[in-house]
């Protein structure tokens, strides 16, 4: 019999840290169902391969966008991961908390108790951090937090430009002060990828009262208002696996909301379309759709200190033979090691620019690198007021759902992505890439006036693969809140949502670490515990911010 107290649907970063709370106090059982496979395999663990699970249907839901109407119609890949760990094992293990002002600003919105005071102790808990700053970080969690070494001069020449330019520099971003020129954070451990299901699942795996399903989900079962479990497709049959106690949804910001409008929870007239009855009316299933942007911004290298040198089979064998022996060398690193977070303009209270710098031209998902030595950095606008929606293509749980973000569709991005490039280039500008800067590749020195800009962004601008805000939470009375704030799907008992799809507002920065923390967060509200006391520790604000960007 497939059964037990707590059922939770998803194995990623907030399913994973959810199995290994619910189960620690070894009172309840819990079963994680999962539709993906192992995520035992070179390239899942080797950090600098990171672009192979991403583009790996084995791996990946191979979700896409709709046609994005003001990105000249193109369709962009939306990958979540299909696999152990869900999407902390495809993705680029950058590590970002967000800014202390971002969770204020849940709590305003109506997600009482996120404040940055009430989460930050779910941070530190989580944590073990390596080098962060004493006091703000966890020391002693599952998920094990690195700086990369910087070995290369241009991650030095990229913090250094930042300073030149007038920003501030930044210890730890992930501390006290996000704004400014620093170190990245990577959810890399002793060289190999630390995936949520190495830090939480394989761990709560071990105890007796955690069991993996592998199956397909299909739909939550609701009973007089009441979820009981849910209905997942395995080995060629339909099955049931009965919650004695709660469903919890932690199944990525796309499967959330589709698998409530399958269950019936969602804007009524859509289910009634699909012939799905509604067992409750919820407008704001699949809406609030939000992510990030980003631009690749790139520079030839007058000097051959680049990774261009090691794109070649060779290299790549010897890097790959050094990796699976020591866990060392240019394997172990996902080559993210320097990063910055900037404000747009006076009065921006706090960052609203995300930088990831690489000392390599070459795309994400490791296509069209440029034919010779360069560096480049990703940078986009990280609080897009553009939303947009997941809707079911039909009532057939194997159907993709519909997905449209509708990217750069509020005025404000073109102005916001124009300021990036511009003062993108004013960085490489700067005296400390001398000595390195040759031509910009992209977008070309010749990509000068507003309407060639917006050209080179509704071209080449991609995702940053942070979608979220599907299943918003809020106040349990506002008609377009999903879930209230324990997490509680509003108008059915027994079932809540715990993923990056309840965020209000989409976070700074990458949202593996945020996504972690709701499932931490989600665990006590579950069990009935008292949360974490608050934290009084104050954010550093820059005091110029009312007269500067810098």
């Amino acid at each position: 019999m497939l059964e037990a107290d707590y059922v939770i649907v998803g194995s990623g970063s907030a399913g994973s840290a959810l199995a290994y709370r619910l189960s620690e106090d070894g009172r309840h059982s819990v079963i994680v169902i999962e539709y993906g496979g192992s995520d035992i395999g070179p390239f899942i663990q080797m950090p600098s391969a990171l672009s192979i699970p991403m583009n790996t249907s084995f791996y990946d839901w191979g979700f896409s966008s709709e046609p994005e109407p003001h990105l000249g119609n193109r369709v962009l890949a939306t990958p979540r991961g299909k696999v152990l760990g869900g999407s902390s094992s495809i993705n680029g293990m950058v590590y970002v908390r967000g800014h202390a002002r971002d969770f204020d600003h849940w709590a305003e919105e109506g997600a009482a108790g996120w404040s940055f005071a009430d989460v930050l102790p779910y941070f530190k808990r989580m944590e073990h951090s390596h080098g962060g700053e004493e006091g703000w970080r966890g020391t002693e969690g599952p998920l094990h937090v690195q700086r990369g070494r910087r070995r290369n001069p241009l991650y030095a020449a990229f913090i250094e430009a930042g300073h030149q330019a007038g920003f501030e520099l930044t210890d730890d971003y992930n501390g006290r002060k996000q704004e400014g020129f620093g170190a990245m954070e990577q959810t890399i451990h002793r060289g190999r990828r630390w995936s949520a299901a190495n830090a939480y699942l394989r761990p709560a795996l071990k105890r007796k009262n955690v069991s993996l399903v592998k199956g397909f989900a299909r739909r939550v079962t609701i009973e007089n208002q009441r979820a009981t479990g849910v209905e997942i497709e395995a080995q060629g049959s339909i099955q049931h696996v009965k919650a004695r106690r709660e469903v919890v949804l932690a199944a990525s910001s796309i499967n959330s909301p589709k698998l409530l409008m399958l269950s019936g929870v969602g804007p009524a007239a859509q289910l009634r379309d699909h012939g799905i009855e509604v067992i409750a009316d919820r407008p704001g299933v699949g809406a609030n759709l939000q992510d990030h942007l980003e631009l690749y911004i790139q520079q030839e290298a007058t000097k051959p200190v680049t990774l261009y040198s090691v794109l070649n089979p060779f290299s790549k064998a010897l890097i790959g033979a050094e990796w699976l022996f020591f866990k060392t060398g240019l394997g172990a690193t996902n080559h993210f090691e320097a990063a910055a977070f900037v404000r747009s303009k006076a009065g921006v209270d706090y960052p609203d620019i995300q930088y990831h710098f690489l000392p390599a031209a070459i795309r994400y998902d490791g296509r069209a690198a440029a034919k010779t030595h360069g560096f480049q950095a990703h940078v986009g606008p990280m609080r897009s007021k553009s939303r947009g929606t997941v809707t079911l293509r039909s009532a057939d749980p194997a159907d993709k759902p519909v997905i449209r973000f509708n990217y750069m569709s509020h005025p404000e991005d073109w102005e916001d992505f124009r300021h990036c490039i511009r003062l993108t280039r004013d960085i490489f500008a700067q005296p400390a890439f001398d000595t390195y800067r040759g031509e910009e590749i992209a977008p070309g020195s010749d990509v000068q006036s507003n309407a060639q800009l917006d050209d080179f962004i509704s071209e080449h601008a991609e995702s940053a693969y942070h979608p979220c805000g599907t299943c918003r939470m809020g106040r349990a009375d506002d008609p377009l809140s999903v879930v209230d704030p324990e997490c509680r799907v509003i108008g059915v008992d027994g079932l809540r949502v715990a993923d990056s799809s309840i965020f209000p507002r989409i976070t700074n920065g990458n949202l593996n670490g945020p996504s972690i923390m709701t499932g931490e967060k989600a665990a006590d509200h579950i069990l009935g515990r008292t949360p974490l006391p608050p934290s009084n520790q104050e954010p550093w604000i820059n005091p110029r911010w009312r007269e500067s960007d810098r």
